[in-house]
């Protein structure tokens, strides 16, 4: 499994309990068949050998995967991936950006909490956690330059965003007490971002100083200008990869609401090749089911703009049964395919597999 993603497992991975359709709303068509889309997501191991990606990815291409999502930068493994015919893509920190050399040369590109801490020396939640502030223009362009030299390369066939967001202002309940947080309104000191280039663009667009702001969580505009702050960096990153014709996604919160809502992310008016909504359904102590309607609500949103892939996290299935009744709600309410996260065994390709043949078969 991705160190990458531990988080997920073991810490701050916000989000309450997302909106349903309203009881009786119809649920959107499944994208045609010869749409869809699977991917994987994963952290290359240097110890595979050649002929284990081989088999490997040969074994994904035959059961409908189309694509592998490379946490680090490996030309072997993307080599070996794009020899089976599947597409290689790197999977990019973005907004969260712990580097050493970075922490220590620009302290001041870090966002600042509404209590007025930095990331920089006041990591939220966990010590990784280091959140640049997407209103600096040398934010921007230092990501517009990390993105570049990764999809410059000749086996980089696309660019996948993650951490594109504001750190997580509300967490679900069940991980409260693992933080000694009671989060029934949000918090200062993981509300961001409140530095001194923030509260400028914010005044000079809206004329107001968001410190006179009695209740500055509450404002709609304040929130607004947030959404729009990192909608500009995704825009910026957009035209990176269209400048080397190559397509960019992102792995993003499970629907609209509770993306806005808990990480200040507005997937839904970005303008790039697709997202990967983080349907996580344990994380959220929701059934199979969830998958589904979450799904619903991200496809009804997007009306068409790009294709959504349902990310499934495989450790929050109990068996290969539950693994394909996910697969098959993903794809039965509009998914144009799923992203698998965890290990990906035989048994979670023959899954993969059934599913696809039984909502292909039933509709």
């Amino acid at each position: 499994m991705t160190s990458r993603r531990q988080f997920v497992k073991n810490s701050a991975v916000a989000g309450l309990s997302a909106a349903v359709l309203p009881l009786g709303a119809a649920a959107p068509a499944p994208a045609r068949p010869a749409q869809w889309k699977h991917w994987v997501w994963t952290n290359p191991d240097p110890q595979d050998t050649d002929q284990q990606l081989a088999e490997r990815y040969r074994q994904y291409y035959a059961a409908g995967i189309r694509g592998v999502f490379f946490e680090r930068d490996s030309e072997r493994h993307c080599r070996a991936a794009k020899a089976q015919k599947l597409e290689a893509h790197r999977w990019i920190w973005t907004m969260n950006r712990g580097e050493k050399a970075l922490l220590a040369a620009h302290p001041e590109w870090y966002a600042v909490s509404r209590k007025g801490e930095s990331c920089a020396t006041h990591p939220p939640y966990v010590d990784y956690y280091r959140w640049l502030c997407p209103s600096r223009e040398e934010v921007r362009q230092y990501l517009e330059q990390d993105y570049a030299a990764a999809l410059q390369k000749d086996y980089v066939d696309g660019a996948h965003l993650d951490y594109v967001r504001f750190c997580d202002v509300m967490l679900p309940v069940n991980l409260w007490d693992k933080y000694h947080l009671v989060q029934t309104s949000e918090l200062p000191e993981y509300d961001f971002c409140y530095c001194a280039v923030c509260k400028a663009a914010y005044r000079a667009e809206h004329g107001v100083d968001i410190d006179t702001v009695q209740f500055p969580e509450a404002s709609p505009s304040w929130r607004l200008f947030r959404y729009q702050r990192v909608n500009q960096v995704v825009e910026r990153l957009m035209k990176v990869a269209q400048a080397h014709r190559k397509p960019l996604t992102a792995a993003v919160f499970p629907t609209p609401d509770m993306a806005r809502r808990n990480v200040r992310q507005d997937w839904v008016n970005w303008s790039i090749s697709g997202v990967c909504p983080m349907i996580y359904h344990g994380f959220y102590r929701e059934n199979i089911a969830w998958i589904g309607q979450a799904v619903a609500e991200g496809v009804q949103a997007l009306h068409g703009k790009f294709p959504l892939y349902a990310g499934l996290y495989l450790p929050d299935f109990k068996d290969e049964a539950e693994v394909q009744q996910g697969i098959e709600q993903a794809l039965r309410h509009g998914a144009a395919g799923v992203s698998l996260f965890g290990q990906v065994t035989d048994s979670t390709l023959q899954a993969l597999q059934r599913a696809t043949a039984n909502v292909q078969r039933t509709g």
